[in-house]
């Protein structure tokens, strides 16, 4: 019998079992409404990005390709992520067993790699289109695109697992206690993870935006004048859609920055990483509502994802030849 005002074990069966922390009825169902909230938005909004760009005909291009592989893995972080871990800091006990504990953190870190792999891709993608726009299409092709995606893709799985090693092969070595899921990467694994994972592709995304950037000005300063001299030969510069969507995507990546620099704290202040660090929920939190803001910064910047959203919406989908409706 538990002695009063002494939290319950998470397994009672267990008298090595860790103890459960007891939140007020009042704040325990607020934070399960907005967990359930999130969680089923960040569904609910990659799932329309995904049956767009699937769905309509004119939206299957390299840059879409990108985005709807993105859009899988904020799907994925959706419906099975931010459940879990919301379960996990809730209960404050680990309910979901030894294999769960070992796959669990597994999936998510190769999810937000993928992610990360994706942003540099997309960068790769608006340079070539801004900066080079008469080779961009004999060079990124769609089955190109394809083939970056698989190796992004293939790289998290095997990258990840090497991290992970360790914690694959005993998911309980770091655990205190029964009923906990400890995460722990060495100092020397956080740095280079950090170097390979966050400062060497953002570096990339930062370089190809400057780029992108510069020559965009650029050409719409060319264009001025030829507009001023009609006469003047034409220049080969990059369509006004073109820069439209490189200004679009300049905001994803940017906003994704923003959300994945909190978790690499850690490894900047020369500490070891875990997952029982008492501010990790929090900056692992702001890293998974990344998954939830991009669809919404796509409804805000793009006239075809809100034109998709209403023909979905309204089953004008399900007409005959509605994937040849014009979106763009």
């Amino acid at each position: 019998m538990e002695a009063a005002g002494v939290p319950p074990l998470c397994f009672p069966s267990f008298n090595s079992s860790c103890r459960r922390l007891l939140r007020p009825r009042p704040e325990a169902a607020v934070l399960y409404t907005l967990l359930a909230f999130v969680s089923l938005l960040t569904v609910m909004l990659n799932m329309l990005v995904i049956v767009s760009i699937s769905h309509f005909r004119q939206l299957h291009t390299p840059t879409n390709a990108l985005l709807l592989s993105l859009a899988v893995a904020d799907l994925v972080v959706g419906l099975l992520v931010m459940p879990i871990e919301g379960l996990r800091y809730m209960e404050t006990c680990w309910l979901l067993g030894r294999l769960m504990c070992a796959l669990t953190p597994y999936v998510s870190y190769c999810l937000l790699s993928a992610s990360l792999g994706h942003m540099v891709l997309i960068s790769i993608d608006r340079y070539l289109a801004i900066c080079d726009p008469l080779l961009y299409s004999t060079k990124i092709t769609l089955n190109r695109v394809k083939v970056s995606i698989c190796l992004c893709w293939a790289c998290s799985l095997l990258y990840n697992g090497c991290i992970l090693i360790g914690h694959l092969a005993r998911p309980d070595r770091f655990t205190s206690c029964h009923g906990e899921c400890v995460v722990f990467v060495s100092y020397i694994s956080a740095m280079l993870d950090l170097f390979l994972s966050f400062v060497g592709p953002c570096t990339v995304m930062v370089v190809l935006y400057m780029r992108v950037f510069v020559v965009a000005v650029s050409q719409v300063r060319v264009i001025r004048l030829q507009t001023a001299a009609t006469a003047a030969p034409t220049a080969p510069t990059a369509k006004k859609s073109e820069r439209k969507a490189a200004r679009t995507l300049g905001i994803v990546i940017a906003v994704f920055l923003m959300c994945f620099c909190p978790y690499y704290y850690p490894a900047f202040a020369g500490e070891d990483t875990s997952n029982s660090l008492s501010y990790f929920a929090v900056v692992s939190w702001i890293m998974l509502i990344n998954s939830c803001v991009n669809p919404l910064i796509y409804a805000l910047f793009y006239p075809w994802f809100r034109k998709a959203i209403k023909l979905i919406l309204t089953l004008r989908i399900l007409q005959p030849h509605s994937r040849e409706a014009k979106i763009l």
